[in-house]
């Protein structure tokens, strides 16, 4: 053999609890991961969603039965949820679709831009969930 040897993929046998938390995503990884989550997440609660703004829709006593609901702590919490998966799902597709016309496929510009999906939905996530929450 003359020279350096070459280098060879590393195969990654990972142990969900035990190597899981070490391991490091890039952002493009973590954005990519949390988009399907966030569109999983956002499918699953359709029909529940769906049916609460039928019941919102039906009279006056159902919208105040659907307010007293959306007041309740654990109801605000499954909400607030739903207000990130919604924004960042968002911000992720026009990523996707900027990337699909072949904008920011590099390395360097797919983190860029995956750390832009970030720095966009996180804080229009925190302004709708405090607000919400009563903060404004």
């Amino acid at each position: 053999m003359l020279g350096t040897p070459k280098s060879r993929p590393v195969y990654r046998n990972l142990n969900l609890f035990r190597d899981l938390p070490t391991y490091r995503l890039p952002p493009a990884g973590m954005v990519s991961i949390l988009h399907r989550v966030s569109g999983a997440a956002l499918f699953l609660m359709m029909p529940f969603l769906l049916y609460l703004f039928d019941r919102s829709l039906v009279s006056e006593i159902s919208y105040t039965r659907f307010q007293n609901l959306f007041g309740l702590w654990y109801v605000k919490l499954l909400l607030s949820g739903l207000i990130w998966a919604y924004l960042h799902h968002f911000a992720a597709g026009v990523r996707h679709l900027l990337m699909d016309m072949h904008y920011g496929v590099g390395k360097k510009e797919g983190r860029r831009s995956a750390l832009m999906v970030f720095a966009i939905s996180l804080p229009l996530s925190a302004l709708v969930i405090l607000k919400i929450w009563g903060v404004f």
